[in-house]
């Protein structure tokens, strides 16, 4: 089944020119299934870019996916259009009495402050807690996963000297596991990143679960069963030519390692980590997918 977005969301020229099947809302409308209902709290400031990326992933899956764009309801985005974000995007506050089964919570550029000091934190705390009750399951990318961390289990997240930026094998510490299914022992992926968290600050008896870390970056992948949730800090979900624009962008200053070839910023990166992402989120879509109830308003009942 297609991933199912908005009729002019500019996402769908992207996923369509690449072969992605994109189904209009209209289509949609006359099947008679229940689609995964996935909602994206999109923090990043170039919205378009990571909504086409994650609509991405979410669309090589076998399942209907209708794919609700989120923000924060009183944060206004700078680096996307006011339009885009009116046509495109509900605020949290407008859709917290209604069920998802999936969310996915994206990165923010404010890894280097303390979580207390982002403008929004109150309200992400307060999406966390809904999530428990109103979301089946949760997927938390960068610093987004960071913040989860930090909110259900009070973990410290610790400012790098350094970017960490590159692409760097990891290695699969749970291959058993249905989250990892089918991804290799060692797999390459994205990083991209001012701060990390520490496996050593992981509380013990919390049932955390290192599903995939690094020796060059440390931790990757953490499962969190007690709050129906995935945390990644990294990004498999990235194009190809992603950490090239922001090479570009730091105006050269942090050279992405492992992946301009010969470290040759001119030459063109070659992607190998594209089937790994499919992969995980495949997975989570599925698994999500096989447990979530028939009816969304079950959600939330135990």
């Amino acid at each position: 089944m297609p991933i199912r977005i908005a009729d002019n969301l500019p996402a769908r020229r992207t996923l369509e020119a690449e072969g992605v099947i994109v189904m209009a809302e209209t289509e949609a409308a006359r099947q008679d299934i229940r689609p995964m209902r996935i909602a994206l709290l999109n923090l990043m400031p170039d919205k378009i870019t990571t909504e086409t990326q994650i609509a991405r992933v979410l669309g090589a899956t076998p399942l209907q996916v209708e794919l609700e764009l989120l923000r924060i309801s009183d944060h206004v985005s700078k680096n996307t259009s006011a339009g885009h974000i009116s046509e495109f995007y509900r605020p949290w506050a407008d859709v917290a009495q209604e069920k998802y089964d999936g969310l996915i919570v994206t990165g923010a550029p404010v890894e280097t402050m303390p979580f207390e000091d982002v403008t929004y934190w109150d309200e992400l705390r307060r999406i966390f807690d809904w999530s428990q009750t109103n979301v089946h399951r949760t997927l938390s990318v960068c610093w987004g996963a960071m913040a989860a961390l930090h909110h259900f289990h009070g973990v410290e997240k610790h400012v790098l000297e350094e970017k960490a930026s590159g692409v760097f094998p990891h290695f699969n510490r749970q291959p058993a596991s249905v989250w990892m299914r089918g991804l290799p022992d060692v797999f390459d992926v994205p990083v991209s990143r001012w701060s990390e968290v520490r496996r050593e600050d992981l509380p013990e008896g919390r049932g955390l679960t290192v599903l995939a870390e690094s020796d060059a970056t440390g931790l990757c992948l953490i499962d969190d069963p007690a709050h129906a949730a995935l945390h990644m800090f990294n990004h498999l979900e990235y194009d190809t030519l992603t950490l090239a624009g922001e090479y570009a962008r730091d105006e050269g200053k942090y050279l992405p390692r492992n992946y301009f070839p010969g470290d040759d910023p001119h030459a063109h990166p070659v992607n190998s980590w594209r089937g790994h992402g499919h992969l995980l989120y495949g997975n989570w879509i599925n698994e999500t997918y096989q447990t979530t109830p028939y009816e969304l308003g079950d959600i939330g009942r135990g």
